[in-house]
């Protein structure tokens, strides 16, 4: 992209090994932030890919049979890895949308502002009331537990008859 507009690199800065024309350095090996960063990420999900790839149990029975199973070609790997990375990205996006900065009714963005409802919920101002968003929560029977626990029962011993 550099290359495309005339720009040449001064001494001491080096352009992209991937031509994005941002400036890479020898500790990132030639590439910009952004391309190191992608870089180092398909290396993690790669290694992560491997790993599920190894830990995956094994039968016994196919180990015991008569019949020759040809190992799985390298194809047959990358597409596992590849499944197997797909499903770690969606766990990870699971994760973030349940970190909780949007009201779970509207879905209004709700940032340090937002209520945390009993029932587990986040919620905006205007549907932080039970009844607004529908709450499933039991209100009533822990009132009940919490006065009980306050309050216990206390029976003094009988006197005896004079």
């Amino acid at each position: 992209m550099a290359e495309e507009h005339g720009f040449q690199a001064s001494e001491g800065h080096r352009l992209c090994v991937n031509n994005c024309g941002f400036f890479g350095s020898p500790a990132t090996m030639d590439l910009c932030s952004k391309c190191y960063r992608d870089l180092r990420m398909k290396e993690e999900q790669g290694a992560l890919a491997k790993a599920a790839f190894e830990n995956k149990p094994s039968s016994s029975s196919t180990s015991r049979s008569s019949v020759f199973i040809a190992s799985p070609s390298l194809e047959s790997q990358e597409l596992v890895a590849d499944v197997a990375v797909e499903a770690a990205v969606v766990e990870k996006r699971k994760e973030v949308a349940v970190k909780g900065n949007r009201c779970m009714t509207c879905r209004k963005r709700v940032g340090l502002t937002g209520f945390k409802c009993r029932c587990g919920m986040v919620l905006c101002g205007t549907h932080r009331y039970p009844e607004e968003h529908g709450c499933q929560f039991d209100y009533k029977t822990v009132g009940k537990e919490e006065i009980a626990r306050a309050n216990p029962v206390i029976k003094a011993k009988k006197l005896g008859k004079i």
